[in-house]
């Protein structure tokens, strides 16, 4: 085989391997970080604020100017009424395991969570990767809640 041609077929495989990485969700390693926060950021939630899922029961992006930090990362609230909230009470408004996805924590690994794609259930909140997986949890609540919390511990330490 020439060299130009290996180096053809090279740069082919390098390119797909790298494109691979950003088409397909990867495991994040276990007990790196209890809340997700993505790979360039410190923002729970992607900056939207967990308090707003219960008292609007809509996603609304926080605000910078009302922001606190809790288990290593930065949350953003749209008022500081929302953010004293949080603070007294941070378990009850906190999106579970740490905001990583639902689904994904049920079969035993984390993906990031989606802000955009979530439930309350029996008072907590609960985020999922996309559509079709959110879709995918629905089909189970319960007992993907149940799994869940069974991994959660194993996956965060």
């Amino acid at each position: 085989m020439s060299l130009r041609l290996f180096l053809r077929f090279g740069l082919i495989a390098i390119g797909m391997v790298a494109g691979s990485l950003f088409l397909t969700p990867a495991p994040v390693v276990a007990g790196e970080r209890p809340v997700y926060t993505g790979f360039l950021s410190n923002l729970a939630v992607n900056g939207y604020d967990p308090v707003a899922y219960f008292k609007e029961g809509r996603p609304v992006e926080g605000d910078s100017d009302h922001t606190l930090e809790y288990q290593g990362a930065e949350w953003r609230f749209v008022s500081s009424e929302n953010r004293d909230a949080f603070r007294q009470n941070p378990e009850q408004y906190a999106p579970q395991y740490g905001g990583y996805c639902a689904w994904a924590v049920s079969q035993g690994y984390t993906a990031k969570g989606d802000p955009m794609n979530w439930r309350v259930v029996n008072g907590k909140l609960y985020l999922n990767y996309n559509t079709d997986i959110q879709m995918r949890w629905e089909r189970d609540i319960s007992g993907n809640i149940r799994s869940a919390d069974q991994n959660w511990p194993q996956i965060i330490n």
